[in-house]
């Protein structure tokens, strides 16, 4: 009798008494449940144990029945099998529910549940076993009642015949969807996710035996969904555990021991590769068109940015950027349900310890070597790097570690060789300004001044390794789209910064315009009328009228700060590469942006000395650097001005 021909037993049904008396077996049946349901709903949790205990042995019984009935078609026999089939429907939820008591009742449920993998076909029970897992209720929404089920699961696959690879892609969707469920809803005193992870293990050694016994096709697309698997549990072991060090690097060296059957190395998920390259027998068929769809336009786009001219690039940059988010909503649709946050995570694991790095029988110190060496190769690892840092989920101190392994592939000797600067950081710009802004965002937020420091440390380094053509328009564009008046008055500093090296270097050689340099293009993006609209974007915003004050005071004291930088030293060296001593540009800054200015904080500090309260005597002291050099500037466009006139 098949099980797609039974209806589901309903225990709430009133007339499952009298239709159970047809045969003492169901009725038997439906007092076993009926002490169950009763057990779970009144919260007796010391009845359980014996009610469960009971049904068990019922089902013991029944299942001894029906191995040693010879004859299958007789009525006794069908008796017993309408009982299995009816309770494989429901009793894994049932049973799975009172795992979540003791120990004990663990044990119980996953007999109850292998008894059911002894009798019912494997292709029904990972049906009945993903059914089960997909609907819990919100009140067992714990990680005890996952447990016996992800266990029978592991059991099941192990059972597979045919079409393996088909029933084990339908079931790791679900899985992945309970183990992100239950993340989310940890409590810090839950010990029980730790013991659901493993069982998640226990499915990948399963899906890893069943690989070994295909051949052909059908094993290289079971390896690569096995990859992905293991790379989504690697993530939920970091959300999960992260805090908790010693527990992660013992599932972390179980789980990256999966990576060389799966074909799948540190570089080559560093940079992405790898993962590409196995998403391909995952997704198959339509879908790999859409992704080639999107390869080809890539490359399309790629090409019209090469013939463009560098003037046009802070547009197109942009461009690239929103055409990389599209890529990534279609890419969030087309593939398996892979966070590319944590393909990096497995690296920083075993940057963390040698033992995971053993485990995936990896030279770590060889891939930091390559990736010092390779520029095409570090830009591809910078860029997948901003889903750590942007990840709200993990916890800091994977992100310090992330932010120590950037600096260790960036710092020191690192070849930057830019044959042509222009085409080589073009495709991977979006994904290193991403990074960047991610940067941003650990500055801003982490707990510690070391993980500040070496962030901001990194966020330089970065910075650095962008060739100079693009770097004043990537500073640009993460001013533009900073919210923190902090964090556009460090870019702001990093502009004079690069302007003061250069400026260096063109009076070390004569005060000649700076030649192109070994393996470099020519380094003067920034002595140009770029530097003066940043100042302006700041002190006069877009929107109109002086800045927000004392809000985005910092902004305002760093882009002052700049405007006398750029006027002190383009007087100094007689020179007007800015065209800020321009008599035009000159009054521009004069009436727009610094006599509004004068008039805006004077007005503020005349109306806080009345005042006496600490957020007066505050705004005070914001303000009185930010006054000092305002009159300074001022002082210096005068004297200009009488000058030209």
């Amino acid at each position: 009798m098949s099980i797609d021909s039974l209806p589901t037993l309903n225990l709430s049904d009133p007339n499952l008494l009298q239709s159970s008396s047809h045969h003492p077996l169901l009725l038997r049946l439906r007092q076993a449940l009926i002490s169950c349901s009763s057990s779970i709903e009144s919260g007796d949790f010391q009845r359980s144990d014996k009610s469960i205990g009971e049904l068990v042995d019922f089902l013991n019984s029944v299942t001894d029945a029906v191995v040693s009935e010879p004859d299958e078609d007789s009525p006794e026999h069908d008796a017993f099998r309408a009982v299995i089939d009816a309770l494989s429907f429901e009793l894994p939820k049932a049973v799975a529910r009172f795992a979540c008591v003791s120990r004990r009742c663990l044990e119980i449920a996953e007999r109850v549940i292998d008894r059911f993998i002894e009798i019912c076909s494997p292709r029904d029970m990972i049906s009945i076993l993903c059914e089960a897992l997909d609907s819990p209720s919100t009140m067992f929404k714990v990680p005890g009642y996952f447990v016996p089920l992800l266990s029978g699961l592991s059991k099941v696959f192990m059972s597979i015949q045919r079409r393996q690879f088909e029933q084990v892609k339908a079931a790791v969707p679900v899985i992945v969807n309970v183990l992100k469920a239950v993340s989310s809803e940890l409590d810090d005193g839950d010990t029980d996710y730790e013991d659901l992870l493993t069982r998640s293990i226990d499915i990948a050694k399963s899906v890893q035996a069943v690989c070994l016994k295909l051949e052909d096709e059908g094993k290289e697309k079971l390896q690569a969904l096995l990859g992905l698997y293991v790379l989504e549990i690697m993530a939920f072991v970091s959300i999960g555990l992260g805090y908790k060090v010693s527990s992660c690097l013992s599932l972390m060296s179980q789980l990256t021991y999966f990576l060389r059957f799966c074909n799948l190395s540190y570089l080559g998920l560093i940079t992405g590769c790898d993962v590409d390259i196995i998403i391909a027998p995952v997704v198959g068929g339509q879908r790999m068109e859409m992704i080639l769809w999107v390869v080809l336009l890539m490359s399309s786009m790629e090409h019209v940015l090469q013939v463009c001219s560098l003037q046009s690039f802070f547009l197109l940059f942009h461009v690239l950027i929103a055409l990389h988010s599209l890529v990534l909503l279609i890419a969030s649709y087309i593939f398996v349900p892979l966070r590319r946050a944590f393909l990096f995570d497995v690296v920083i694991w075993g940057f963390i310890s040698n033992e995971v790095a053993q485990a995936a029988d990896e030279d770590l110190a060889a891939v930091k070597a390559k990736l010092s060496s390779d520029q095409t190769k570090r830009w591809q690892a910078i860029g997948m790097l901003r889903n750590i840092f942007s990840c709200v989920n993990l916890p800091w101190e994977l992100k310090k570690q992330a932010i120590n392994f950037l600096l260790s592939i960036v710092d020191g000797n690192v070849s930057r060789q830019y044959d042509n600067e222009h085409m080589e950081c073009l495709s991977d710009m979006p994904s290193i300004f991403a990074t960047l802004q991610a940067i941003q965002m650990v500055i801003i937020y982490a707990p510690e001044a070391e993980i500040r420091r070496n962030a901001f440390h990194a966020l330089k380094k970065v910075l650095a390794d962008i060739p100079t053509s693009m770097r004043f328009d990537t500073l640009t564009a993460l001013i533009k789209n900073s919210d923190s008046s902090s964090m556009m008055a460090i870019l702001i500093d990093c502009v004079r910064e690069e302007m003061r090296m250069e400026n260096c270097q063109r009076i070390s050689r004569g005060n000649q315009v700076i030649q192109a340099q070994k393996n470099s293009c020519h380094s003067t993006a920034f002595w140009n009328d770029g530097p003066l609209e940043l100042v302006g974007l700041v002190l006069r915003p877009p929107k109109g009228g002086p800045p927000s004050l004392p809000e985005y005071g910092d902004a305002v004291l760093s882009a002052l700060n700049l405007y006398r930088f750029v006027l002190i030293t383009e007087s100094t060296g007689n020179t007007n590469y800015t065209g800020v001593l321009s008599e035009k540009n000159l009054q521009k800054a004069y009436n727009e942006w610094l006599l509004p200015l004068r008039t805006l904080v004077t007005g503020i500090v005349a109306a806080n000395q009345k005042d006496y309260n600490q957020l007066a005597l505050d705004t005070q002291c914001a303000l009185n650097p930010l006054e000092l050099v305002l009159y300074r500037c001022i002082e210096l466009v005068e004297e200009k001005l009488k000058r030209a006139a």
